[in-house]
């Protein structure tokens, strides 16, 4: 007997994990545009590390 998630809107949503993902998308595409490694100034620069720290 296999066992479905039932239909109906009971899924449960991880908003951590979503936002990660979202990161690691943004992350993915900056380094395809880049025509060398992304610095690290870049990675915090996309993820938005600075923003963080001041907000």
């Amino acid at each position: 007997m296999r066992r479905v998630a039932p239909v109906g809107g009971t899924a449960v949503q991880d908003h951590v994990a979503l936002a990660e993902i979202e990161l690691c998308g943004e992350l993915i595409i900056a380094a395809s545009a880049a025509e060398d490694r992304l610095s690290l100034e870049s990675i915090d620069e996309v993820l938005r590390v600075a923003e963080e720290r001041q907000g």
